[in-house]
């Protein structure tokens, strides 16, 4: 999910511990250092689910239907989310820490698990497998470019004026 959710090399600088954003994923009710939640609600009519480590660079349309169909497949196929995660995830022993997945760290880390498993969102037609191809080709071409270019804090801590 995390190349349609997060799909700017920009993206990552705020997924990162302890940061902006949760970067483990896991849920909870009312922790706020997991990427899901499910506050607590006086009324169902009020019941929601927050996902919190996609960011504005998303196209709207393409990071709900994603995150929708990622909902769909865990129904489908009846995938266990695990207990809920009601503690700060940032103060874990780092045994427990180990065993909780995380988001990607790069958005070409997270290209790559898209073309490894997308086949959840081409179900019903929602993507197409040409749309992913495309959209992976043409992040991929972002990402090359941004790693090709010097970044203008490297002038500053490797070249003096």
């Amino acid at each position: 999910l995390n190349a349609i959710t997060n799909p700017s090399t920009n993206s990552y600088k705020r997924l990162v511990p302890h940061y902006e954003a949760p970067v483990k994923m896991a849920y909870s009710a009312k922790n706020r250092s997991a990427s899901i939640r499910i506050p607590h609600v006086a009324s169902d009519k009020a019941r929601r689910i927050e996902t919190r480590f996609p960011d504005p660079t998303a196209n709207p349309y393409l990071c709900f239907s994603a995150l929708l169909m990622a909902g769909l497949d865990g129904i489908q196929n009846k995938i266990h989310p695990g207990d809920p995660a009601d503690k700060n995830l940032y103060d874990l022993p780092p045994e427990e820490d180990a065993k909780i997945p995380t988001v990607c760290a790069s958005l070409d880390e997270a290209l790559a698990a898209l073309e490894k498993d997308h086949e959840f969102l081409t179900r019903g037609g929602v993507f197409s497998k040409d749309f992913l191809e495309a959209f992976i080709e043409l992040k991929m071409d972002e990402v090359n470019k941004i790693r090709m270019t010097t970044h203008p804090v490297e002038f500053d801590m490797y070249y003096s004026l």
